[in-house]
């Protein structure tokens, strides 16, 4: 049996597959805000609890904001301030007494896919979240690449690629930049975006919903959305070449960006032509927690 654990800013999900992946529970616990050994008490007792429920005991593997520092084995980049710097995967192998594997929880979101979701059968596969920020994993023949850095996969922060005059030098970012990628494709960018010019804050689908419907000014920032997203994940495609393009998070869901965005980054591919296949996920708010357990 694999247990996964998605570390999120307000929910802690659980889940215990069988081997063919078939979900044999599943729990859900709200996180405790801003404390560290409350956190980690609580993943110890969440697979406990799943454990008790299937009566087996299970390998475990955990999706995180952040990561793992191959440098110095704590944590770094997590958006959950009170992780980095503490030495998050050596404390739960003390809880639970067993080892366990902690992964960025956009890899999670890519493996998953990759295993037995849209990527599946695919040697190579780019996930992409594009939520509150726009996290990236890529896996190869089934194994996340995770790199020397812990940082494979990254593409959010580096700058927005072709910038017109009046997207540079681009917002703030909280990596202490401007004008990264993730300030810009994000759900997050897209909303600002829309509330800048249109003054009301609306999720992705419902400026897509009013675009098609013949807004004009909703029409025009889809349109400057789906070329950002194309320009970033061109460059992407033009250093890895991945297969499949996967997307995840809340703009997934917009039906328009499969059928544009392959069209637009045909312009800034480096290539006569772009085979790379953008696809929606499969699994979707489950993908980072099963990806978590496909870690073992």
């Amino acid at each position: 049996m694999r247990i996964g654990i998605d570390l999120g800013g307000t929910k802690i999900s659980g889940l215990a597959l069988g081997d063919a992946g078939e979900i044999l529970a599943r729990k859900r616990i709200p996180t405790p805000k801003g404390d560290y050994d409350g956190t980690l008490d609580a993943i110890a007792l969440l697979v406990a609890d799943l454990e008790q429920e299937t009566g087996q005991t299970g390998s475990v593997g955990i999706g995180t904001p952040g990561a793992i520092s191959p440098a110095t084995g704590l944590f770094k980049n997590a958006s959950a301030v009170f992780l980095n710097g503490r030495p998050g995967k050596v404390d739960l192998e003390a809880r639970l007494g067993r080892p366990v594997r902690i992964a960025n929880d956009a890899n999670c979101f890519a493996l998953s896919e990759a295993v037995d979701g849209a990527g599946a059968g695919y040697n190579v596969v780019f996930g992409v979240i594009l939520g509150t920020g726009c996290g990236g994993g890529v896996v190869f023949n089934g194994q996340v690449h995770v790199g020397p850095n812990a940082i494979g996969g990254e593409w959010g922060h580096n700058p927005l690629p072709w910038q017109t005059p009046d997207e540079y030098p681009g917002p703030e970012c909280y990596c202490g930049r401007r004008g990264c990628i993730e300030r810009w494709v994000s759900g997050t960018g897209l909303q600002q975006d829309y509330a800048n010019v249109c003054g009301e804050e609306l999720t992705g689908e419902e400026i897509a919903a009013r675009a098609e419907a013949g807004d004009t000014e909703a029409q025009a920032i889809m349109d400057r959305y789906e070329d950002r997203l194309a320009r970033g994940l061109a460059t992407v495609i033009n250093m890895l070449d991945p297969d499949i393009v996967v997307l995840g998070g809340g703009v997934s869901a917009v039906a328009r960006l499969y059928e544009s965005v392959p069209v637009l980054w045909q312009r800034y591919v480096y290539s006569d032509r772009c085979d790379t296949v953008l696809r929606q996920n499969v699994h979707g708010g489950d993908s980072g927690v099963r990806g978590a357990a496909w870690l073992w």
